[in-house]
C-alpha cells in the first residue's frame, strides 16, 4: 500500500521551530522489549497507542516481528487488548481503502487499528476522546520523531521513542530518509537542554524507572 502524502507533518514545522520540545520523547529505549509495562500500568497509564511500521512490525508486513513477540503479548496482557491500539500512517487511513489492511492487521496482532482522516502528528486528541481516556493516562511508542513522538506529546501524552528500527527494507523511502536526519536532531536537541513537555508521571518516577 502506498502512502500519499503527509501534509500534517508538513504543516506542523513552523510550530516546532516555536516548540522543538514537542520533538523530545519522554522516554528513548533501543525497542519494545525495553519496556516495562507493569511500571507504566503502575505509574497511571491505561492506553498503549504504538505505531506499526518498525516499531512492531516490519515495514509493510501485517505480523508482529518474531523477536518482539514475547514482549507484544506481555503488554496486552498487562493492559488489555482493547485498550492497545495500532495508530498507523498507512493502515487505517484514507489510504487504506475499505480498511482492509487494518482489519488483516488486527487479525494479525489481535488489537484493534484506529480508523482516523489525519495522519500523525495531527489528531491526538480525537483519539484520547475516541478512547474516553485523558491524554495523559495514554502511551505512546514510535520510531518516528516528527509523526509519532509530536502526535503524543502535542496533547499531553508520554512519549516513546524506539530508535533502534526492524529493517529499512520496504520501507517508504522518504520516511527513511527523514528517520536518518531525526536521530543526529534529537542528540541536536539535548545538547542544548531541550526538555520534554511535562508529564505527570515524572512527578513521582524516573525515566529509568520504566525501562528494562
Amino acid at each position: 500500500m502506498v502512502q500519499s502524502l503527509n501534509v500534517a507533518a508538513l504543516s506542523s514545522l513552523g510550530k516546532l521551530v516555536r516548540n522543538p520540545s514537542l520533538l523530545v520523547p519522554h522516554l528513548v529505549v533501543r525497542d519494545i522489549r525495553s519496556i516495562n509495562f507493569p511500571v507504566l500500568k503502575a505509574a497511571g497509564i491505561k492506553v498503549m497507542v504504538f505505531d506499526k511500521d518498525n516499531t512492531v512490525t516490519a515495514p509493510y508486513v501485517d505480523t508482529v516481528h518474531p523477536p518482539f513477540q514475547s514482549s507484544w503479548t506481555e503488554c496486552k496482557e498487562e493492559f488489555g487488548a482493547n485498550n492497545v491500539v495500532i495508530v498507523s500512517n498507512s493502515a487505517g487511513t484514507l489510504d487504506d481503502v475499505g480498511h482492509e489492511k487494518a482489519k488483516k492487521v488486527e487479525d494479525a496482532l489481535g488489537v484493534s487499528v484506529y480508523r482516523h482522516d489525519m495522519k500523525k502528528p495531527a489528531g491526538g486528541e480525537l483519539l484520547a476522546a475516541h478512547y474516553g481516556c485523558p491524554a495523559p493516562l495514554i502511551a505512546v511508542v514510535g520510531d518516528r520523531l516528527f509523526t509519532d513522538i509530536v502526535y503524543g506529546n502535542a496533547c499531553g501524552m508520554m512519549t516513546i521513542y524506539a530508535t533502534q528500527i526492524v529493517t529499512e527494507k520496504g520501507d517508504n523511502p522518504f520516511a527513511a530518509m527523514i528517520r536518518r536526519l531525526e536521530h543526529p536532531l534529537l542528540r541536536w536537541l539535548q545538547i542544548r537542554g531541550v526538555q520534554p513537555p511535562e508529564h505527570q508521571a515524572f512527578q513521582k518516577w524516573k525515566a529509568s524507572d520504566f525501562m528494562l
